[in-house]
């Protein structure tokens, strides 16, 4: 595992405070109906993706995951801006406004969605790190799925054929205890979801999801056993999300009090500790790291506020391939 340094400490405070700030924002923009839709915010789960990044090697690495996807791209290289451009339907947007909030994507920087079809990402995960076996292409891909969708009948497929196959694919359930609002436990015999790897003698086992650096372990040990030719690992990384499942979420199935004892554990906080106990930053230091957070935020309101909506026209040739395409309305 790549060394972590005092400026990966920094690096992280920085990247998932950034990550909590951009979110806060789309929550308050999205009551002001300048977002629409769907919205699942990330808050609380931050750690899983620092960890992973530091794990990954982001020249030929790809990642996809679900819904909650706004972030991950943002950590992979894309431009903030164009993801909160994407979130308000501007033409400016990753995808020009015309995947909004879960599917966000781009191939130039490996980042392969946002799907709002839970456990849609799974064997397409898989595919992935199949071409990539097939090419002979050195890239490891991290496919990323909640509690919720390791219910679905198309991990198991996946999982029996990434063994058969042995693919260059990291299999990481964000497991925040509650799917879309139903607990775990209300869910499946067992509440150990790692162990769903055992039936295929898959590698696998459970990771502290809001500690970067246990993350950044167990990732790196799964990323460097695909990249080495030794198949696929399932991790499991128990975390856990502050906000409801969406912007619509009443929460009503935990209490407030149980959101409160796992913000002692908040992963920013966590690594804002470690920074201060080491003297890695002073709190001027501090302080400027927070303002470029907050100016950056309003870059990207500003950035999607001053976007246009996309043309008419965009509908049909984002659809149509072929220009006289008889069903569309003659003038």
């Amino acid at each position: 595992m790549k060394k972590v340094t005092k400026e990966v400490y920094l690096k992280w405070y920085e990247d998932m405070l950034f990550w909590r700030k951009f979110e806060d924002k789309l929550a308050a923009v999205y009551i002001q109906q300048k977002v629409r839709g769907f919205l699942h915010l990330y808050n609380g789960q931050e750690a899983v993706l620092a960890g992973s990044l530091h794990a990954m090697d982001l020249t030929c690495d790809k990642m996809i995951t679900a819904y909650r996807n706004h972030v991950q791209p943002i950590g992979m290289g894309v431009d903030p801006k164009k993801v909160m451009a994407e979130l308000y339907g501007k033409v400016t947007g990753t995808s020009k406004g015309m995947g909004g909030s879960m599917h966000i994507f781009s191939k130039e920087h490996r980042f392969y969605g946002g799907h709002g079809i839970v456990g849609g990402q799974i064997p397409l995960g898989a595919g992935l790190a199949f071409a990539d076996k097939y090419f002979k292409q050195n890239g490891v891909t991290l496919c990323y799925m909640g509690d919720g969708a390791v219910r679905q009948g198309s991990l198991h497929e996946t999982f029996n054929l990434a063994m058969l196959w042995q693919l260059p694919v990291v299999f990481i359930c964000e497991n925040n205890g509650y799917a879309m609002g139903t607990s775990v436990a209300r869910t499946s015999y067992s509440t150990d979801i790692w162990k769903l790897g055992l039936g295929y003698e898959m590698p696998c086992g459970p990771v502290d999801g809001m500690d970067p650096v246990k993350v950044a372990e167990e990732v790196s040990k799964a990323v460097e056993r695909a990249r080495s030719g030794g198949g696929p690992t399932f991790l499991e990384m128990k975390t856990y999300r502050y906000r409801g499942h969406s912007m619509s979420d009443a929460q009503h199935y935990r209490t407030k009090d149980e959101v409160e004892e796992y913000k002692k554990i908040d992963p920013i906080t966590q690594v804002l500790d470690v920074i201060k106990k080491k003297k890695y930053a002073t709190d001027a230091q501090i302080k400027a790291i927070d303002k470029r957070v907050k100016d950056l935020v309003k870059e990207c309101e500003d950035f999607a506020e001053a976007s246009d909506y996309p043309p008419v026209q965009q509908l049909y040739d984002m659809v149509y391939e072929q220009k006289d395409y008889p069903f569309l309305p003659h003038k």
